[in-house]
């Protein structure tokens, strides 16, 4: 018997997509299918159950989104400067007309009463980006000044992932935003475009 071949990180990739809109309940296994191309078999066989494959897609997302952030903070002048860019930009997504949130924020929300592994595998992920901003605001402040700053961020950035379903006005996030985050250069930030 011939095994099938596929692209695995386009599978994945697909799946992603699928999950990040539809959510883990929202997708049931006929919508995986014919997101993916492949048939439940080989699915199960690939990923071991629907589970695993949203397990993977959560990774393959958490991986993704830290290396943008990363590398956001590592080309802006300053670490202040990369956080603000970064947290306008998703206000900015926050209004565009197809805007689906944050895949783990809505991971998260939906999965939080569940418990289980994949409930705990996007805590982990949520937790290693805050941990990711606590070390880069260790380069300008106190570890725990710099944890603390994390964690206000990761608050901020729930409230903006979740906040941009209502469709409010940028200007009125943004300046919430920049009301509740006063320790961030602004003006700085917001004289670099954010494509920079």
């Amino acid at each position: 018997m011939t095994r099938i071949q596929f692209d695995r990180e386009q599978v994945i990739r697909d799946a992603t997509r699928l999950f990040w809109q539809q959510g883990f309940s929202g997708a049931s296994m006929q919508m995986v299918v014919k997101a993916t191309g492949l048939k439940p078999g080989s699915l199960y066989l690939a990923f071991g159950s629907k589970e695993g494959l949203y397990l993977a897609a959560l990774e393959h997302y958490a991986r993704q989104s830290q290396a943008m952030l990363r590398q956001t903070l590592e080309q802006a002048p300053s670490i202040g400067e990369g956080i603000c860019r970064q947290l306008l930009r998703m206000v900015e997504e926050s209004g565009q007309v197809d805007y689906c949130s944050c895949f783990l924020v809505k991971s998260q929300l939906e999965l939080a009463a569940s418990g289980g592994e994949l409930q705990h595998s996007v805590s982990t992920y949520l937790s290693e980006n805050e941990r990711l901003y606590a070390d880069y605001l260790g380069q300008a402040y106190s570890p725990e000044q710099a944890r603390l700053y994390a964690t206000s961020l990761m608050l901020h950035i729930f409230g903006i992932r979740v906040y941009g379903y209502l469709g409010a006005e940028q200007a009125m996030t943004v300046a919430a935003v920049k009301a509740g985050l006063p320790w961030l250069p602004w003006q700085e930030a917001e004289s670099c475009p954010l494509s920079s």
